[in-house]
């Protein structure tokens, strides 16, 4: 089953609905940016208004990591700040958009628990809507794989994680430019997103889906040392071997 043992200290590879290949697919781990899947999927499940405008409070335009370098007081649709988390993984943008739906980013977490208990993500427990490390924020590559699947259901999420780059744009006039933090994307044949994340702890972090003449193929690599050479790599043999079969 562990047929890419140095691939990553974890991660799961499915064909379709089967999977191929794991190594500590049941090994909580940190998740980085790959929790704004779960953070996607709340929001888009609630009364999601995308024309919405989310004034950004000094706590998002204060966040660290990747950001789309909003300013306090700035204000942009929810659409945009979509966008803006998938699209560019930015943190600002994340945090604004969890304070506009839930009042506080606490009680938009509680929010993100309670869906990962109902999704039966069981190796699985947040503590910040955006993926930065922190003790006992963790996933597993199996729990990944599931939400993956989960998120890549709403067509705002499978269309932003396609996108290569687009410019969102303030109340106020200022454009801002976005580029994929997904390097897979107009460079593998069929890839179609989904997800990247990098932090100290987590190490790179991806959750790619590809498709190719109807075959499907989900990876998900946590702390992957080459993680795009290798992700291709193994993309690439699941394909060759799906066609074999």
């Amino acid at each position: 089953m562990d047929r890419y043992p140095r691939a990553a200290t974890a991660y799961v590879l499915a064909v379709g609905d089967a999977v191929k290949w794991a190594r500590a697919a049941d090994r909580p781990l940190p998740p980085a940016s790959l929790t704004k899947l779960m953070t996607a999927v709340v929001l888009l499940e609630s009364r999601w208004d995308p024309a919405a405008l989310v004034t950004v409070s000094p706590r998002a335009a204060g966040a660290g990591g990747a950001r789309a370098g909003l300013a306090a007081r700035e204000q942009l649709t929810a659409g945009s700040l979509l966008a803006a988390m998938l699209v560019r993984s930015a943190n600002d943008a994340c945090l604004a958009l969890a304070e506009h739906h839930s009042g506080s980013v606490e009680r938009f977490v509680e929010r993100m628990n309670e869906r990962a208990q109902r999704l039966a993500l069981t190796g699985t427990h947040f503590e910040n809507p955006c993926g930065l490390d922190a003790p006992g924020h963790l996933s597993t590559a199996s729990d990944l794989l599931r939400l993956g699947r989960f998120a890549a259901k709403f067509p705002s999420v499978a269309a932003l994680a396609a996108t290569p780059g687009l410019t969102i744009e303030t109340r106020a006039g200022r454009r801002i430019a976005l580029r994929t933090t997904n390097a897979l994307l107009g460079r593998l044949p069929g890839a179609m997103g989904l997800k990247s994340g990098y932090t100290a702890q987590a190490g790179r972090c991806a959750l790619v889906h590809a498709q190719r003449d109807g075959i499907d193929v989900w990876l998900v690599l946590l702390d992957a040392h080459d993680r795009w050479w290798t992700a291709a790599a193994l993309v690439e043999d699941a394909f060759h071997g799906a066609r074999r079969d």
